[in-house]
């Protein structure tokens, strides 16, 4: 059974041989891991047999990057999206946000005449080398798109957007439809191109540790449609839909499974998103992905992450509908071999009799 296959049974809800397993690992993670062990030009994925890939497209608005200071430190930079960032040189933490290009409408109708579709936005030669690449050898494909209010961050500072999301509805849902649309665009022009896709990999957090960023209502009002028609094309085309949402949303489940969410992911341990709980509740509507307690990883007893990999992995896999992922992403705290017995663990208990 190759990973294409074992990944759509998951997502079935029907068992495959063993648990999917896939991660997200950090740049300066992969920096110590080569240091420890890990070999020179292979990249995790391959080492650990991640199972899914990822293709995407530029769906900004591209602008030219920008350096606007640098040192040994820090770079500060303007992004595609026209807005200023600070990070550290590795990019291993959440960067600073400096400023945003769009502080009112006025703004977002300034820009908005730069999202249209168009075959630029997607790298044919080595996209499609690697897309072959992936392919041949079983992965399950994904197309990778970051929607709704996580993408529209990119453009209003927080504080703004949520203000907008009480006070200027119209504004917010105009934002959301017409980024969707140029996710689907630029999708049915991958598809057209070359690509061959198993599934939409969707991000849009929209929770933090305490709970919602916003009202279930006003996501029901405002985002809800925009969901149900992008698993709408999406299904339309054969593809699954995961999605990417951190923080505690709970409260929303109910509402991706209507939209025809396929699967969530990360389930953050850290927000209260419980594995097993979400699994007896709802494992029968929407697939899972992830809720293994990542802090858990840096320990030096192994024993806690063992046990959490042993008791959520026993209970996730019954009946399929669970892929293995960290609950967010493997940070540079945690060491190539800690790793390497994550891995171990997660194959031994993911195992299907």
């Amino acid at each position: 059974m190759n990973s294409r296959e074992r990944v759509r049974l998951a997502l079935e809800h029907r068992e495959p041989d063993k648990v999917p397993i896939h991660d997200n690992v950090w740049d300066a993670t992969v920096d110590r891991w080569r240091a420890e062990g890990l070999p020179s030009g292979v990249s995790p994925a391959d080492y650990f047999g991640y199972e899914l890939a990822v293709f995407s497209a530029d769906t900004s608005p591209r602008f030219p990057v920008e350096v606007l200071y640098e040192d040994d430190e820090y770079i500060i930079e303007r992004t595609t999206f026209g807005g200023i960032r600070k990070n550290h040189r590795d990019y291993s933490t959440t960067p600073m946000i400096i400023d945003y290009p769009c502080k009112s409408r006025e703004d977002w109708e300034k820009l908005k005449p730069r999202l249209v579709a168009d075959d630029y936005r997607v790298d044919w030669v080595s996209g499609l080398r690697s897309f072959h690449r992936e392919y041949s050898r079983g992965r399950f494909i994904c197309y990778g798109a970051v929607v709704g209010y996580d993408k529209i961050q990119s453009y209003v500072a927080s504080e703004r957007l949520l203000k907008a999301v009480i006070r200027e509805p119209d504004w917010v849902i105009d934002m959301y439809w017409t980024d969707a649309k140029l996710v689907m665009e630029m999708c049915d022009r991958m598809i057209k191109g070359g690509f061959r896709f198993d599934g939409a990999f969707l991000c849009c957090d929209l929770g933090y540790r305490k709970g919602l960023f916003f009202s279930p209502r006003h996501y029901e009002e405002q985002l809800h449609p925009v969901f149900k028609e992008l698993c709408r094309f999406f299904h339309s085309k054969g593809m699954y839909v995961i999605l990417h949402c951190c923080g505690r949303v709970e409260d929303l489940i109910p509402y991706f499974i209507e939209a025809g969410i396929d699967c969530l992911q990360p389930l953050e341990v850290k927000a209260g998103m419980d594995l097993i709980k979400l699994k007896e509740k709802y494992g029968d509507k929407i697939a899972f992905m992830g809720g293994i307690d990542v802090r858990l990883m840096a320990l030096d007893d192994p024993k806690p992450i063992e046990r959490e990999i042993r008791e959520k992995i026993t209970v996730a896999k019954e009946g399929g509908g669970y892929i293995y992922h960290s609950d967010h992403s493997v940070p540079k705290n945690v060491s190539f071999e800690q790793y390497k017995r994550v891995i171990e663990l997660v194959r031994k208990y993911g195992k299907y009799e």
